[in-house]
């Protein structure tokens, strides 16, 4: 009886051992290397995508409003992601996925910003100003 038991047991561990390398395997996780398989942080997207002279401004502006958190959410205001955006309904302009890609938030903040202001580095100089954009 100790045997089946055991024999059951070893069984689940490599059912399970299994799953969780085809769901690693479909996430895009490498498996048996020593590296890690990570995405790009926000910072890394929005070095390319934001203009090099802009760069600075624009992530001044991201550190504070959200911690480049792209999940973030103001629980007064209701003001949401990278650039809190309000409503955060707003950035759907720049895709469908706007709450869970940092991109996504990073388009819509640039254009917000260069509509807005007229560039990154002018809503820095507002945001020193006013301690808002």
């Amino acid at each position: 009886m100790i045997r089946s038991i055991t024999t059951r047991v070893a069984a689940r561990k490599r059912t399970l051992a299994g799953t969780a390398a085809v769901l690693l395997a479909a996430s895009g996780a490498v498996i048996g290397t020593t590296g890690s398989a990570s995405a790009a942080s926000p910072q890394d997207v929005a070095r390319k995508i934001v203009p090099a002279s802009q760069y600075a401004s624009f992530s001044k502006i991201v550190e504070h409003e959200s911690h480049w958190n792209h999940t973030a959410t103001n629980s007064s205001s209701g003001a949401y992601g990278l650039v809190q955006a309000l409503p955060a309904s707003k950035m759907s302009s720049a895709g469908s996925d706007w709450k869970t890609n940092p991109a996504t938030q990073i388009k819509w903040g640039l254009n917000y910003m260069n509509e807005r202001y007229g560039s990154p580095n002018a809503a820095w100089a507002f945001w020193q100003a006013n301690g808002w954009y």
